[in-house]
Parts: C-alpha cells; structure tokens; sequence
C-alpha cells in the first residue's frame, strides 16, 4: 500500500512540475513580447513547445505494448527526449535482454521520411533482395534486411513512416518472422492519428 501511494504522489508531483515548467515558458514569452523582447519570447516559447513534445511523447509510450510475443519491455529504459530544429520529440522503448531484444523508436520530424516514402512509391521494390514492401494495419512499411559481409549473419529493421514521424523496430538476432510478429504488437494506426 505505502508502494502505491508512493507511486501516485510521483506521478502526480512529476505531471504537476512539467505542467509548471509548460506555464512558466509561456508566461515568460507572453511577458517577453509584451516587452518587445522578440528573441526572448522566441526561445521561451520553443522551450514551452520542446515540453509540450514531452508530455505528448509519454502518452504516446503509454501506446506501446509492453510486450512483444514473448519479449517484455525493460520500463526503466523508457526514453522520451525533445530534440530542437533537426528533428522533433524522440521515443524509445525496448524489449528483451541480450540476444533475445527487440527496440521501438519513435522520432517525431524525421528527415529520412521523404526518402523512406519515395522507396516505397517504387514499383521495383518488392524485387529488390535487401528490402521488401509489407503492410502493419494497412500502412506501407519497408523491411530491411542486412546481411554481415563477414559473418553472413541477417538482422532486420522495419521503418514505418506515420505522417511526419518514423517508427522503427529493431530486432538483432530475430528472423523475418519474428520480426513481423513483433510488428504486429504495435498499435500502428492508432499512432499515426495521435502523431498527426
């Protein structure tokens, strides 16, 4: 019981500080721009978007299975950081421990959408031997298999473009069935409305 309670008073104090930390950002740019302090207001109100990335990043965790087949997830290794002009809020989330792990990574304005789009607008594609076109609830994603030059061994990466944000699963020592099993857990659709 003094666990639980506990528990509550840390989400609550730590949902109360960012709350504060969001409103402080705001009052300090509302009073900047009043002042005419332009690059003042400016930074404060990149900060104050930077925390709302962070607090809308954690609800998107809460998405994330906390499973995958027979993988569970190592919540201490829950990540959410808010990245500032390159790219936007990233997630992490893992699964696993030594050979047996599979990782989930989420990064909000990522810059190697257009580029994943365009690969898989290509008709030709689905011939290539070191990537393949597949579905997750009814989105296009693409499957990349790498194979070591030296010790022959294959790992597979699946990248989903959502929007403007890029999910990508990780699973080192998995198959190509597995690894689609583990792509299966993910709740791909409902990510991509709330990461619109």
């Amino acid at each position: 019981m003094k666990t639980l309670l506990i528990t509550i008073f840390s989400i609550v104090t730590f949902s109360t500080v960012q709350a504060q930390d969001f409103n402080k950002h705001l009052s300090t740019a509302k009073t900047a721009y009043s002042g005419k302090k332009l690059e003042e207001a400016r930074f404060a109100m990149q900060q104050m978007l930077q925390e709302l990335d962070i607090m809308a990043g954690k609800d998107i965790l809460k998405m994330l299975p906390l499973k995958m087949d027979e993988l569970n997830s190592n919540p201490k290794h829950d990540d959410v950081s808010g990245g500032s002009g390159f790219a936007g809020i990233i997630i992490h989330r893992d699964y696993g421990t030594g050979e047996k792990s599979a990782e989930v990574d989420i990064i909000g304005n990522s810059p190697l959408i257009s580029s994943i789009n365009a690969l898989l607008a290509l008709p030709f594609i689905a011939n290539n031997a070191n990537q393949k076109v597949i579905k997750l609830e009814g989105y296009k994603a693409l499957l990349n298999i790498n194979k070591d030059s030296e010790t022959s061994k294959v790992t597979y990466e699946i990248q989903v473009p959502l929007n403007s944000s890029l999910l990508t699963l990780k699973a080192p020592s998995a198959t190509e069935d597995e690894i689609k099993k583990f792509a299966s857990t993910i709740p791909v659709a409902q990510l991509a409305k709330t990461l619109q």
